[in-house]
């Protein structure tokens, strides 16, 4: 694990820290490392980190990665970087962008959209035929009707209900949700 907020040495969640984003090229080739996984929970600083480690590191794979007890619908595309969690389920017919996350338990039904770095938290579930545009998040357990689409860099509260669509760059929660304010490009959600 690299982490530039641990000494070398620490354990995060029983992974050594080996050193800081900086020493990358040096640990890639001491250990072999073969790709690479941007493990951050926020989308803009998940971003951030993975043109850091382009820069760094031309040519470096991001492979997609998937939890053994995830369960992937037939026909579904998922981008590189992605990461998909245990118990999540993705329908059939689903296109997932590059650096997405669908977290524990998650569920993003038949024939919906996921743009690149757009996250569902714990327990998120969508109806089919949504999408989810780029570095939209919908917080812990929110919930999409059938069809409805949520703009690029939207965030929706956990609990949250959406029965119409969720207008890019608007913070909107509640039941139904509605829309309470406007965030700025790179507002941390977390």
């Amino acid at each position: 694990m690299v982490d530039r907020a641990c000494r070398i040495g620490a354990k995060v969640l029983g992974y050594p820290v080996l050193g800081e984003d900086a020493d990358l090229p040096g640990l890639i080739q001491r250990h072999a490392v073969q790709g690479l996984v941007a493990a951050i929970g926020d989308n803009a600083r998940r971003a951030e980190m993975v043109e850091r480690i382009r820069n760094l590191c031309p040519g470096m794979p991001f492979p997609a990665v998937i939890h053994p007890h995830a369960c992937i619908g037939a026909g579904t595309v998922i981008g590189a970087g992605t990461v998909v969690m245990a118990g999540a389920v993705i329908g059939p017919d689903c296109r997932i962008g590059e650096f997405c996350l669908i977290n524990h338990l998650a569920s993003l039904d038949h024939d919906s959209v996921m743009e690149g770095f757009s996250s569902l938290a714990p327990r998120v579930a969508t109806g089919g035929n949504c999408r989810i545009g780029a570095y939209a998040a919908l917080g812990i357990g929110a919930v999409l009707r059938h069809g409805i689409q949520v703009g690029e860099h939207a965030v929706l509260g956990g609990g949250a209900l959406a029965l119409d669509p969720v207008e890019a760059y608007a913070v909107s929660y509640g039941v139904p949700a509605k829309k309470i304010r406007e965030r700025k490009l790179g507002d941390s959600y977390l």
